[in-house]
Parts: structure tokens; sequence; C-alpha cells
């Protein structure tokens, strides 16, 4: 038989690749009995190839959990901070902080599904990464907000500024108690024992502290936003010009100087330097009761004063 040059390297190449699959199954049969039967040659290779193998997930296992170490580690500071902050945004708002950490109900029934892969972990470990981040970024937001309303707050006069007294003379009207005439009372007038401490009725800026005419020793104190609260016919001042004074704070003692028929506090709120009624004011804050400041504040009764039981003045007080 004659074969050319074409047909001979075909025969030749379709004779190696049967050679080749000979072998390799040759080569099958030998490394799979070797290894079932514990050939010493064999399961040498076999323990190596294994060993290679394991080695190899290992390290894939060691660096995908290193990856979510580091993860984690960064989700833990996050959520430390988002902790913190919401400490202390709970406390502006008012919130018991162990009534946001109370686990939320959870339940119903079971429907199993496929353990997670490796990468869908990471996902969601991703995306709960984001929202941490997002929430961290939302509550400094509000702690910013939540603190300025709480630094307003304590900047508006809404606190009184005799813990003990009476009531005497409101806003508006009245006949003057020198002149007999009508005459307009700018403010409020607390009827109290002379060195009584007269406090802030909120933080603000010492802007006057003189000697006036008819308001005596007397002092204003700028809260901002053009609200200004008067301090008039003090005894002792206890503060002086461009002093930061906060909520609260003792300013002077109730005295009898300037134009007055006896000791008392002439209490004025004053808006763009427009006398404003302070029983509204007073009324608003917080910090009283409604019944309790109803009562303190209505015309010729008692400043709110638990227990005190003092006796009513008249309608025509001191200025």
């Amino acid at each position: 038989m004659h074969l050319s040059g074409a047909r001979l390297a075909l025969a030749g190449l379709i004779a190696s690749l049967a050679l080749m699959i000979v072998a390799a199954g040759l080569y099958h049969w030998v490394f799979l009995k070797g290894a079932r039967e514990g050939w010493p040659v064999i399961g040498s290779l076999v323990r190596l190839m294994v060993k290679d193998e394991f080695e190899q997930r290992d390290r894939f296992m060691r660096e995908n959990l290193d990856a979510m170490a580091r993860k984690l580690g960064e989700m833990q500071a996050k959520l430390v901070q988002l902790e913190a902050l919401g400490e202390r945004v709970s406390g502006l708002a008012g919130v018991t902080p162990t009534e946001i950490k109370l686990p939320p109900g959870r339940g119903g029934a079971l429907v199993s599904g496929r353990p997670l892969s490796m990468e869908e972990l990471q996902a969601t470990l991703t995306d709960l990464d984001q929202l941490a981040g997002q929430r961290a970024d939302l509550m400094t937001v509000v702690e910013s907000r939540l603190f300025d309303q709480k630094i307003r707050k304590m900047m508006v006069p809404t606190q009184l500024p005799l813990l003990t007294g009476n009531l005497g003379s409101t806003f508006g009207w009245r006949i003057d108690p020198m002149t007999g005439r009508s005459a307009l009372h700018t403010g409020l007038d607390f009827q109290a024992d002379p060195g009584t401490p007269i406090h802030a009725a909120a933080g603000g800026v010492v802007v006057v502290q003189e000697y006036h005419a008819a308001y005596g020793n007397m002092i204003e104190v700028d809260h901002g936003n053009d609200l200004i609260t008067r301090y008039a016919h003090a005894s002792k001042v206890f503060v002086k010009k461009g002093d930061l004074i906060k909520r609260g704070q003792k300013l002077a003692e109730v005295g009898n100087t300037g134009r007055s028929t006896g000791p008392h506090l002439h209490f004025e709120v004053l808006v763009q330097g427009i006398p404003q009624d302070p029983h509204k004011f007073l009324t608003a804050g917080q910090n009283l009761a409604p019944r309790q400041a109803g009562r303190a504040l209505a015309p010729a009764q008692s400043v709110a004063v638990p227990g005190e039981g003092l006796p009513s003045p008249p309608l025509v007080a001191r200025r």
C-alpha cells in the first residue's frame, strides 16, 4: 500500500492521539488502583497532591477571613460610634437610652434556604458597612439639630427669676402707685424680702449693669435674636457688663432702689427694644407645670412656690 506524505502524517497523528488516550487511561487506572490499595509511590503522590490542594484552599480561606475581619473591624468601630451618637441624641431628645437598646421582636415560620456563599456574605457585609456609615452621618446631623434647638431653648427666658415671692403688678395699663394716674407697666413685679436671690431667666450676656434713676440697680441680659431681659430695683449686683451667664445663675438680690415703694423685683422682656408680656414667656417654660404656672402668674396671686403659702398682694403694686 502506497501512502502519500499527507496520509502518513494523518496516520501518525491518529496513532499519537490513540497512544496518549491509552496512556492517560492506563495512568488513571494505575493511579486510582494504587491510591485505593495504598501503593507506596502512588500513596505519596496522592498525599502531596491533596496537601497542595488543602494548602491552596486554606490560603484562600485565610485571605477571605482576613478581608472579612478587616470589614468587621470597620463595622465594629462604626457601631461603637453609632451607639455613642445614639446615647447623646437620646439625651438631647429626652429619651431613655435603655428604651432604645431593647431588642426588637422577631419571629415567624421558618422557611429554610441554601447556605450563603463567601461572595454573598462579603456583599452583605459591604452593604451593612455602607448602611452603618449612612446612619452615622444621619445621627450626626440629628445631634447637631437637637443641640442647636436645646441651646436656643436655653436662651429663651422661661425660668422664673425668683424662687420665692408673690406676683404683684402684671404687664399692661394700671394706676401708677406714685402719681395715681393711668400708666403702662412694662413688666412684672415680684414682691419678695430684701436679699432674695434674683436668677437669670435664660442664658446670655450682660449688656447693661448700671444704676438707673427709675430702675435703680439694673441688669440687662442679651439672649440673642434681639431678645433682652431686664432686672430692676436690686439691692446688690453680682455680675458686670460683658459677663457670660447661664440659665438660673444668681444675678443680684431683691432691693428697693430707684423709683420704688418697697422691696421687689421688676422683670421685663424686650424684643427689638419693645416691651413684651413676660407672662407669655414664663408660662411657656417646660420647667413649669401648666397648673403651677397658671397659679403663679395669675393676677394678684402668688408666684409658684410649693408650700410657701404666702398671701396674695393687692392689684395695685410697685413698679
